[in-house]
């Protein structure tokens, strides 16, 4: 059957019902009919019909082939015509007998599918547009009576059904009233269900390009171009970030018990911990890494800061623990689970009025949005309009806040939210704050006997000693405006204050906070400040307490009255006195030390760190802008730590889960960008020599690495399985060698040098295969890291000490003496190689050369050709990759044109049969070859290309602050032991950098910095 008559049939068919069938070819009688079909309900079966079919034809009369073809017409010329039919004999007579019952079914369901087609409207125009045009009149869709007689009450069905169908719409659509503060509170309440909203996202929401993350809707980047300003505001002024997204989880107990259990999940070998004498007296902050209970080296959680409130006298400590939203929920786990804490019966909820508010409010009034200015409740009475939520009020209310322990009475409490962070970076952060922030004036009676306003500063005040407190550090706090950086102040110091209401100072217009060097030039506080820091004392606050924070929140002054007061004053501009009806707001003081490693730019992105209550976002926020600061999102804070050249979480923690799930999330994206792009104009990673261009394979660089270790079988003269084949000294642990070979390119017929890597039995490689648990895999998810990260500070100053850049004779010697480190040999770092068999280490690489590193760029060994090319000519960049070969070229050339014959069938044949089981077990099995990336499970990443692979970057760009291409990311240990030990003296720690795009490799310069 042609395609043409194929599509006239499909069309008949479209509407009927199953029981009419339509015959597939014309048929045997003259005008292209046919005998009727059985039908579907007939007693008799289809085999029946066809023997009586049969039958019947070879009984009945012959008829002459005259009665149905006219004179001088034979069946041939008879079929050409439209309807007819080709040859065949005919021969048919009438059935001797019918069941009645089925028969009548039959044509019931054709009648009703007749009826069914007449009745139904073939088209949308109503009923006066299908008049006749001489009998239109142009008042006809609105008066019915214009109409025929015999169309009128048709008419009148289509109105009354137009009228149900057009939605309701509200009264008053006009964008005044769409912007009423309280239809804009519930469409903001609303809006942040999902994604919470920080109390900045309205300021940052009109500058910022946002993104939805770990829950939170947040600023990425400005919409202006800033990425030079940003930096140096960084190291010139000052940087403002809203941290408020970070997480806190307060821990309450007896120190004793508490100090127990928090051992079990950090290590001393790492650093500090939570016994730190400093940090446990609440005067300074401390920084850790957590791992799982007794697990160190293993199953890393994440980073934290720290910070213990002060004592006072009383047994219980309290004690924050900081951390990224993305490693909260597998901290929180641990702490319940290290603690044995389980939830309370009486559920706690720090804001009550606001979720029920938020609750049983919400819905009404986003029901009356546009018909109400004014709603009432049941008894009549108007009803309190709806709060905006502060804090983390999107959260369920009957989910649990604090978890306590019965055995310990440990209480562990979620205090997301409750706490507002903001982050001031850059040398004049604390000119910024004396500029913005004044001391609280004392006050010794309340303001208004109805409110609670500043009950708990009154009481304060009565107290001699916090008075006294409170005067010495309001001293000090005067005392930051005479110092010219933050980092000149020890490292994580703590300074508690409480301030008036900033929003009283704000200036007339923007202008940049400066230190006053003349007024603290000769002062000897400034000095004792440098050498001592702020005593143990002045670190207490009154943000400790929730209920003074719940005090403070609730009695906030609004914007609306406080502009009311502005208005009545007798001078416009002049400066507004609240006296004792102005905002007493406790806040904490921390500062930042910056770039601490390595011994370029010392304390460079120092600055503090300022925790308010919630509900006091924005009242601090304006008056910073107003001082000149300059705002900066994510990307401002990934540079930030990039430059420090310290890693961000959790970008920058492969072995912990969230590193594992941001790993997995950007290979996706990086994968759906590459889909997205022209197949012409996509690079050719295979051919490139990239295996993995989208995401690092860490556990399949550690096993290969250990693999090359375990076949070497010595350490010193590494050599190939089979060592007495080998003599020379330099080879790699199995001996692969790079041989290009030339061959000519299909496509174009020239000659192209590929590059296979050819194993000493001369064979291609491809053993050492990832396994099915493997972290670089696809489609395969990870429950546990097979790898760690090497965080032993110890071994990472050995390791330092050991690829310290040499630039004169001896040089080398002495800086190892003097940091008393011990000189590399096999007795030294062999014990160290046998502890961690698959361990990462944290480097970061600058660029001798031009050159620019990107994301996943590949770290590799330079062979020793290239170290004497380097000696011979000191503007050599560094060698390049030979082409290699494109394996999958063919599968992907072989699968398209599948697809192409596949899709051709489908056109021809419209209704054509679902796809068998087999058909998509291949189409899954090809899904993932795509023209460039290496479809199979991955081979030997180390000895896949001609220079041995040693790690990945995580990160890299061109620095403003060192003037040259840097690269911060992750390397093998026993790869970096290898290199170091076969590096001759003058050219420890020389790797090369190749992107993932290109195949020129560049000489660049690796640092371990702790």
């Amino acid at each position: 059957m042609s395609g043409a008559r194929e599509k006239k049939r499909a069309k008949k068919m479209r509407n009927q019902p199953a029981s009419v069938t339509l015959p597939a070819e014309p048929g045997p009688f003259p005008g292209g009919g046919s005998r009727a079909c059985p039908p579907s309900g007939d007693v008799r079966s289809e085999q029946q019909y066809q023997q009586q079919k049969f039958s019947n034809q070879s009984s009945g009369p012959s008829y002459r082939k005259d009665q149905y073809f006219p004179k001088g017409q034979n069946r041939g010329e008879r079929g050409r015509g439209r309807g007819g039919w080709q040859g065949g004999r005919v021969s048919e007579e009438m059935p001797k007998y019918i069941t009645v019952s089925t028969f009548a079914q039959a044509r019931a369901a054709e009648i009703n599918a007749m009826l069914k087609a007449v009745a139904q409207k073939s088209s949308n125009s109503l009923v006066f547009q299908t008049l006749p045009r001489h009998m239109r009149r142009r008042a006809m869709s609105h008066n019915i009576k214009r109409l025929p007689r015999r169309l009128q009450e048709i008419a009148r069905k289509e109105a009354e059904k137009a009228v149900h169908q057009k939605k309701e719409q509200s009264k008053t659509k006009c964008r005044k009233a769409r912007r009423r503060h309280i239809n804009l509170v519930a469409e903001f309440n609303r809006r942040q269900r999902k994604n919470i909203w920080l109390e900045t996202h309205i300021w940052h929401a009109k500058r910022f390009h946002m993104v939805k993350k770990w829950g939170y809707c947040l600023g990425d980047s400005p919409t202006e171009k800033s990425y030079r300003a940003c930096y140096r505001a960084m190291t010139k002024h000052c940087l403002l970030q809203d941290l408020s997204y970070y997480c806190c989880l307060e821990l309450t107990g007896k120190e004793n018990e508490l100090l127990k259990q928090l051992a079990r999940i950090c290590s001393i070998d790492t650093g500090l911990t939570f016994e730190e004498a400093c940090c446990l007296s609440g005067r300074f902050e401390g920084s850790l890494n957590l791992y799982r209970a007794d697990r160190y080296p293993e199953d890393m959680l994440g980073p934290i800061t720290f910070i213990w409130k002060p004592r006072d006298g009383s047994e219980n400590r309290q004690l924050w623990i900081w951390m990224h939203p993305a490693l909260k929920q597998d901290m929180l786990r641990e702490l319940k689970a290290v603690f044995q804490c389980s939830e309370p019966e009486e559920i706690y909820i720090p804001e009550p009025i606001t979720t029920t508010i938020q609750e049983e409010k919400q819905v009404d009034v986003v029901l009356s949005l546009g018909k109400k200015r004014k709603k009432e409740d049941k008894e009549g009475e108007k009803a309190v309009p709806v709060k905006k939520i502060i804090g983390d009020g999107t959260r369920d209310p009957f989910q649990s806040y604090s978890w306590i322990s019965q055995t310990t009475g440990i209480v562990i409490s979620d205090r997301t939210m409750e706490i507002l962070r903001y982050r001031l970076i850059g040398p004049l952060s604390h000119s910024v704050l004396t500029e913005t922030l004044k001391a609280a004036s004392l006050q010794t009676e309340v303001a208004d006997s109805e409110t609670e306003l500043n009950n708990w500063w009154v009481e304060n005040c009565k107290d001699s000693e916090k008075v006294s407190l409170h005067q010495r550090q309001s001293a000090i706090f005067e005392l930051l405006e005479g110092m010219s950086s933050p980092s000149e102040m020890p490292p994580g110091t703590i300074l508690g204050l409480t301030v008036g209401d900033p929003r009283v100072n704000l200036p007339k217009k923007k202008t940049k906070a400066m230190p006053d060097f003349e007024k603290y030039q000769d002062n000897d506080k400034v000095r004792q400040l440098y050498l001592e820091g702020v005593p143990v004392d002045c670190a207490h606050s009154f943000i400790w307490d929730q209920d003074i924070c719940k005090n403070v929140t609730e009695n906030k002054i609004s914007e609306q009255d406080l502009n009311h007061m502005r208005a009545q004053l007798l001078v416009p501009g002049s400066h507004l006195d609240l006296g004792p009806c102005e905002s007493k707001i406790p806040i904490l003081l921390v500062q930042q030390p910056g770039k601490m490693a390595g011994e370029d730019r010392p304390g460079w992105g120092s600055g503090w760190d300022i925790y308010l209550p919630k509900g006091w976002g924005m009242a601090f926020w304006i008056p910073f802008i107003y001082r000149g600061v300059r705002v900066g999102g994510l990307q401002e804070a990934l540079k930030h730590s990039e430059y420090q050249r310290t890693p961000h979480a959790p970008n920058d923690f492969p072995d912990c889960q969230a590193g594992m799930q941001f790993a997995k999330e950007l290979e996706t994206s990086l994968l759906e960008k590459f889909k997205r792009r022209p197949p012409a104009k996509r690079a050719n990673y295979v051919k490139l020599g990239t295996l993995s261009p989208f995401v690092c394979p860490w556990g399949q660089l550690t096993k290969n690495w250990e693999g090359r270790m375990k076949a070497s079988g010595e350490f010193v003269h590494p050599s190939s399985p089979h060592p007495e084949l080998c003599a020379t000294e330099g080879h790699s642990f199995c001996d692969s060698k790079a041989e290009v070979v030339k061959e000519a390119s299909p496509e174009t017929g020239e000659v192209e040098e590929t590059m296979e890597i050819i194993s000493s039995e001369g064979v291609l490689k491809t053993e050492d295969v990832i396994g099915a648990q493997e972290f670089g895999e696809r489609d395969e998810t990870m429950t546990t890291s097979d790898f760690i990260v090497l965080r032993s500070e110890k071994l990472l100053m050995q390791l330092s000490a050991w690829c310290y850049p040499t630039a004169g004779k001896d040089r080398r010697l002495r800086l190892i003496s003097r940091l008393g480190q011990k000189e590399m040999t096999e007795d030294v770092f062999l014990p160290i190689l046998m502890s961690y068999p698959r361990a990462l280490v944290w480097v970061n690489l600058s660029l001798l050369r031009k050159g620019n590193p990107e994301l996943h760029a590949m770290i590799c060994i330079p062979a020793e050709d290239d170290l004497v090319h380097l000696s011979k000519d000191k503007l050599f960049c560094g060698p390049q990759e030979p082409k290699h070969r494109d394996i999958f070229k063919h599968k992907v050339q072989k699968l398209k044109e599948e697809k192409k014959k596949k899709k051709k069938d489908n056109t021809k044949a419209l209704e054509s049969d679902p796809p068998s089981v087999p058909d998509k077990e291949t189409t899954e099995e090809h899904e993932d070859l795509i023209l460039g990336l290496w479809s199979d499970a991955l081979p030997d990443i180390t000895s896949h290309c001609s220079r041995t692979l040693l790690g990945y970057v995580t990160r890299g760009d061109f620095s403003l602050a060192a003037g040259c291409g840097e690269a911060l990311g992750f390397v093998s240990l026993t790869g970096l032991l290898y290199m170091l030990h076969n590096q001759p003296a003058d050219k420890k720690g020389l790797v090369l950098l190749r992107t993932p795009a290109s195949l020129q490799y560049r000489f660049a310069r690796l640092n371990i910095e702790v």
